[in-house]
């Protein structure tokens, strides 16, 4: 796990002003991956409890613009938050639970996917969630 100062060096080299509820942000979705505001709020919360609903939405928005967090929302579900960036990786998401799995990309670097048709975009980046059960969804689902 990073250190504040970690933090606030990481939001100086994104271009950001250090605030106490940018560097709880990270703290938190470093604390809890792919999770989605409330959760991120309640952890925030539980580190800085001063600071408001609003902050957090806000230092969201700014981390996820500057690229410092990345936001994915898996079809059906809550915008979800994770620190891991920059590296074009996947997601696992569990249809029962909705628990979300990293999978890194299966040829290394972006895009990991070629379309077969690029209708002239100059493609970037290929985002893929793999759907199915997790272990223990799978364990306690019985057969039709």
């Amino acid at each position: 796990m990073r250190t504040e100062t970690d933090h606030e060096h990481q939001l100086r080299d994104a271009g950001l002003r250090v605030t106490r509820p940018r560097v709880a942000v990270l703290q938190a979705v470093e604390a809890h991956p792919h999770a989605n505001t409330d959760t991120v709020l309640g952890a925030v919360h539980a580190i800085r409890p001063e600071v408001s609903r609003q902050a957090v939405y806000d230092a969201l928005r700014a981390l996820t613009h500057a690229g410092v967090l990345r936001s994915i929302q898996p079809a059906g579900s809550l915008a979800r938050y994770e620190a891991r960036v920059g590296d074009n990786h996947h997601h696992l998401v569990c249809r029962e639970c909705g628990v979300v799995v990293d999978v890194d990309c299966t040829r290394g670097k972006a895009p990991c996917l070629h379309a077969p048709d690029d209708h002239g975009f100059a493609i970037d980046e290929a985002e893929v969630i793999y759907w199915g059960l997790c272990p223990a969804c799978s364990a306690t689902t019985t057969a039709p």
